[in-house]
């Protein structure tokens, strides 16, 4: 199977939804309810998945959330088992995505500066 196959995507969509369900549906305190999954790769042999979390809150509710992540990547990979029929039940590798933090952090200092650029204008006289 090709690396970006239809299979495969169909493939990662769907393991996608049944993680997300399955850490919705988890028990442990330490997972933040703030927690999305980004995106899915499954590995084209089905042996591995690597899945990128977003956490938003501070560094410690991530740090918590991916430490509970790992502990109970049993308990999610046995629901994925459950919920869809593939010849191999990946093993879960879990990484933190920080693109959503990094944006506002971006979309924030480009609002700083437009703030900025506009008060020197007014304080020149010039119109925008």
């Amino acid at each position: 199977m090709r690396k970006n196959s239809i299979k495969n995507n169909r493939i990662n969509g769907e393991v996608q939804r049944v993680i997300a369900e399955a850490i919705r549906e988890s028990k442990d305190p330490r997972i933040s309810p703030m927690t999305t999954v980004m995106e899915t790769i499954v590995a084209p042999d089905l042996k591995t998945c690597k899945v990128w979390v977003s956490v938003m809150g501070d560094e410690d509710s991530r740090e918590e959330t991916m430490a509970g992540l790992k502990s109970a990547a049993g308990y999610i990979r046995s629901v994925l088992a459950r919920e869809i029929n593939l010849r191999y039940t990946p093993e879960l590798f879990f990484y933190m995505d920080n693109t959503i933090e990094y944006s506002i952090e971006i979309g924030k200092k480009i609002d700083e500066v437009s703030a900025q650029d506009r008060a020197a204008r007014a304080a020149r006289g010039e119109e925008e």
